[in-house]
């Protein structure tokens, strides 16, 4: 499910995704064709049964613990794996556990159910999907003085530092409004059209399996799996520390290619997330990272630099927006519109064509509370018995209308209090569009997986930037409309998603929409909290080349300026680059689109290749070392590493993600670890040993 967690290196990561996703459902679709009778048996408890306490407990746990992981992928590269297998399976075995302990104390009433295991999923899912909707990574951060700085603004009221008051309030005003606008659309996505949102199926897939008596064996051996790695993870994480006394020190440093190729930052950090990462991913993501890192830093920053003194000047730091720093980040924005702007037109395409086959099926357009005019002729009890619960369980319209409006009327009135910029007509304006694209999204996310919620944040950016104006703010209002269009559409599609994971697993809309505004309202407090600790834990948070440096940050704050001020900043000759390497992503694209599948899966991905332009291809190599390694397990036993190598990586992922709590709390508290291993060239080696000897 998109909701776990849709990156600027989250549409990426769907792009290679998309032909495993669409064949992994059909297989699935023709293997069990009686799901439901495996559990006529059991009762489906009433939608507040499904709501437990210890649900919510558990969701709570895990929300934090994903937020870190979600938070130190945002602040450090963008990209964030699905997380969804990680979130079912933990909230499966930590409930099993709490249900074992509570029947050996007898006091157990409630038996665990796949539709409780669907609502703490998308409780997680929705909780830790505000870490990267909320724009610590991108927006929201872009708006501080210390990207500010980078990009050469230091204009007062072009400038929001965070806090944490104004990020949570901020968060629960613009968070909730998707969830209300696509409420009255829940039959026409799920029963009327038949969507089939291949990773909300594949969610409720799992779910199902889990509760199964052979599934149940399955979970518990992945769950051990898990925590083997997860152990390994953060013990690896902690060991590492001993050796970060000083600026440049450590694994992180480590020239495991050498003293050049690090200069380039060409070499293997010894990071456990990304490797993990790398194993979840599709080759294709990892091997495109790789290539757009060759191709940057290894042919194109090196010519560019050579022309220091003709196509910029000689005397300014090469950090500079105005220098080398503004041919990476302009030049990445490029690519990363070009690729997105053409899947944005390529999935409206789908949307429209799909559309228009729907109403030409059905000569009208079907309504929430009205029936099919045309109904299949024969209809499976799986899907019998699945419409039957969910249309028991409605959701009122005048509800979720009541609920846009006022939510609506609430933004309108606070937000130009928190960002003076954003003038209230920009609010309503965005408003009275938003339902409609967050219908968009969530349809097109029906048919291709994909969300285009980044796509539409950077349209607000350019459209609200272009109408505010330089000389009115239009930076602060650009990007704080970025966050507010985002927000709208991206909980418009999870929540589809959850919606029907929950028709698969007989779990009630009702209970899928308390999970995720109980989850969404969790996030809201999670994530300003977890980012205020990295905030207030690493001072040099933000700063190139730092272990948190926030490229996306820099990026959107670039497109801000772009959108109001035009391309008179730009350093010379880079506008033709960014002219070609705009070009470049979309003939990629049409390429891919055009070539027969067995070929166009080896063509590589523009916004994958983008990432690496700005921050390095330290981490790609970490995740081709993950492919590598799951490479060799499919061949070598294809059945173990299909069952344990999500588990492998999700374990990876979840230790070192949560190792950066314990190390942002010794920051904090000003314990420094004992050593420095830093790596120096031999003439500089000698150097220092001439100068230390006596």
């Amino acid at each position: 499910m998109e909701d776990s967690y849709r990156a600027e290196g989250r549409e990426e990561i769907q792009n290679g995704r998309e032909d495993w996703r669409s064949s992994s459902a059909a297989a699935v679709d023709s293997m069990n064709l009686s799901v439901e009778r495996i559990f006529e048996s059991q009762v489906v408890p009433a939608w507040k049964s499904q709501l437990t306490f210890r649900a919510f407990c558990v969701s709570f746990v895990l929300s934090v613990l994903f937020c870190f992981i979600v938070m130190k992928l945002n602040l450090t590269t963008g990209i964030i794996p699905s997380l969804n297998v990680s979130a079912g399976l933990l909230g499966f075995f930590f409930i099993k556990m709490w249900t074992k302990a509570l029947g050996r104390a007898g006091l157990l009433r409630l038996p665990f159910t796949r539709q409780e295991n669907t609502v703490i999923q998308t409780c997680v899912v929705a909780s830790s999907g505000i870490a990267f909707s909320g724009g610590f990574g991108s927006y929201l951060f872009g708006m501080s003085q210390r990207i500010a700085q980078q990009s050469d603004k230091q204009n007062a009221n072009e400038v929001k530092d965070p806090s944490l008051l104004w990020m949570i309030g901020f968060l629960f005003v613009v968070s909730f409004l998707g969830l209300f606008a696509v409420v009255p659309l829940r039959k026409i996505m799920i029963i009327d059209f038949k969507l089939t949102y291949p990773s909300g199926t594949a969610t409720a897939h799992l779910i199902n399996s889990f509760h199964t008596p052979e599934g149940a064996k399955l979970a518990k051996k992945q769950v051990r799996t898990l925590g083997k790695f997860f152990s390994f993870s953060f013990l690896w994480g902690f060991f590492q520390w001993f050796y970060t006394a000083g600026d440049g020190c450590g694994f992180l440093n480590f020239p495991s290619l050498g003293l050049k190729a690090f200069e380039h930052r060409f070499y293997f950090d010894f990071s456990a997330t990304y490797v993990g990462v790398g194993m979840i991913c599709p080759y294709i993501v990892n091997i495109s990272l790789l290539l757009g890192g060759i191709l940057s830093w290894g042919f194109l920053w090196p010519l560019i630099e050579n022309k220091k003194g003709d196509w910029y000047p000689a005397d300014i730091p090469l950090s500079s927006m105005h220098s080398l720093q503004g041919y990476k980040v302009f030049i990445a924005i490029a690519v990363i519109l070009g690729d997105g702007l053409y899947n944005f037109f390529k999935v409206l395409g789908r949307t429209l064509s799909g559309l228009y086959h729907q109403l030409q099926h059905h000569n009208s357009l079907p309504v929430a509370n009205g029936s099919s005019s045309s109904k299949s002729k024969e209809v499976s009890f799986d899907d019998q018995r699945r419409t039957q619960i969910f249309l028991k369980d409605r959701i009122p319209n005048w509800f979720a209308v009541a609920g846009y409006v006022i939510i609506a009327a609430i933004s309108i009135i606070t937000l130009p209090h928190m960002f003076p910029q954003l003038k209230w007509y920009y609010i309503l304006v965005i408003y009275l569009f938003a339902p409609t694209l967050g219908f968009c999204n969530a349809y097109g996310c029906g048919l291709t997986d994909w969300s285009l919620a980044s796509t539409y944040g950077k349209l607000a950016i350019f459209v609200i930037g272009a109408w505010a104006g330089a000389a009115h703010g239009g930076v602060i209002a650009g990007l704080a409309a970025c966050g507010v269009m985002m927000n709208i559409v991206s909980t418009a599609s999870d929540l589809t998603q959850d919606f029907k994971t929950g028709y698969l697993t007989l779990a009630s809309p009702r209970s899928m929409f308390v999970s995720q505004v109980i989850g969404t309202a969790m996030g809201c407090v999670i994530s300003p909290s977890v980012f205020w600790l990295f905030y207030k834990a690493f001072k040099d948070l933000g700063v190139p080349g730092s272990e948190y440096p926030v490229p996306y940050a820099t990026v959107y704050r670039g497109m801000a300026a772009l959108g109001t001020e035009g391309f008179s900043s730009l350093p010379k000759h880079c506008l033709e680059l960014c002219y070609g390497f705009f070009a470049a992503a979309i003939v990629i694209n049409i390429i891919k689109d055009a070539v027969p599948k067995r070929w166009g899966r080896f063509i590589p991905l523009p916004m994958a290749m983008a990432i690496p332009f700005y921050i390095g291809s330290y981490f790609a190599i970490d995740m081709c070392i993950g492919s590598l390694i799951l490479f060799v397990w499919e061949k070598v036993n294809k059945a173990n590493a299909d069952a344990f190598g999500p588990a492998v990586a999700s374990g990876l992922i979840c230790g070192d993600g949560i190792w950066t709590l314990p190390s942002s709390i010794l920051a904090l508290a000003g314990v420094k670890p004992p050593i420095c291993m830093k790596f120096l060239s031999r003439a500089t080696n000698a150097k220092v040993d001439g100068f230390l000897q006596p």
